[in-house]
């Protein structure tokens, strides 16, 4: 039997590069179809989107996506002929792409692009190849940009919060800083928490990339993965009100020059990493204090 597993194995794997280019020569002008939609598309949020902070984490999302559909072995080869009505919402998904491209809405147009791509899995790997891969074309959602206006309106009530907790500390210690909603006022400096700072930026990439982990880890136990999951948005605040407290410090110390240069994105860079640390971290903290759980209901039973 393991013998067998090791030549099926070997096999496989010898036959892999000749199954992509199969694959290549049977559907070759739905992935050059999707390729003229797609690189126009990716240009743009790399101009606009993932060269900002709030988008920095797209390009991750991208290759880990798509190295995710890559690691599920998902089959280009047998899927067959799919039924006509799997064609139809393409027929919605292209003048709405072709629309947010026009205008330059780039949520209608990414959305779009979504879209189409999930048409083509389904017309190159079959829908029952689809569903086994949803949590995968889920994750690769999150390469979608937001609109501004639920940014707003998410950021607004994240933004006071932070700020007020970051007031709450410091002004006990001795600083001199007052708020005024989102307005912070230190000696003579004067700062003003925005998105950036409040967290939205964190939360959507800290939430992407533990979900990646979360899956690869712990996809088997789908409670467990639920209470990690649970704890991304309270370790995204945290960081991000480490965040607020270090700039306005910086400030406070070396100026609002110093502050708003290189080290606000150092920090947002160091407490960002900080935070999925913190993730990894508190997994194993958690699966040590259930091995010990289990230990001891195991001797006294």
């Amino acid at each position: 039997m393991y013998a067998d597993a090791q030549s099926t194995a070997a096999s496989g794997g010898g036959s892999g590069g000749s199954m992509l280019r199969r694959a290549l020569r049977m559907h070759w002008p739905l992935l050059v179809g999707l390729l003229i939609v797609a690189i126009p598309s990716l240009i743009t949020l790399g101009r606009q989107t993932w060269s900002t902070e709030a988008g920095a984490h797209g390009p991750i999302v991208l290759a880990t996506g798509l190295w995710l559909l890559s690691y599920n072995k998902i089959d280009l080869i047998h899927a067959g002929r799919q039924p006509w009505w799997t064609w139809l919402p393409l027929a919605a998904a292209l003048p709405v792409y072709a629309f947010g491209r026009a205008f330059d809405f780039l949520f209608i147009e990414v959305s779009a692009l979504y879209l189409i791509f999930i048409i083509g899995m389904v017309q190159l790997a079959g829908i029952s190849e689809v569903r086994r891969n949803l949590f995968a074309l889920f994750y690769l959602a999150f390469i979608i940009p937001p609109p501004g206006w639920v940014l707003d309106t998410l950021t607004s009530p994240l933004r006071e919060f932070v700020s007020y907790i970051s007031v709450a500390i410091l002004q006990p210690m001795g600083f001199p800083i007052e708020r005024s909603g989102v307005s912070l006022t230190i000696a003579q400096y004067q700062l003003l928490v925005e998105d950036a700072c409040a967290g939205m930026n964190s939360i959507t990439g800290l939430t992407a990339i533990s979900l990646f982990y979360i899956y690869l880890m712990h996809r088997a136990s789908w409670r467990y993965a639920l209470v990690l999951v649970a704890l991304i948005i309270p370790v995204a605040v945290f960081v991000n009100i480490l965040r607020v407290i270090a700039l306005i410090l910086l400030t406070y110390y070396y100026g609002d020059a110093v502050a708003q240069g290189f080290m606000h994105v150092t920090t947002g860079m160091v407490l960002f990493a900080f935070a999925v640390a913190s993730i990894f971290l508190i997994d194993r903290m958690m699966q040590a204090v259930l091995a010990r759980w289990h230990v001891k209901s195991e001797a006294t039973a």
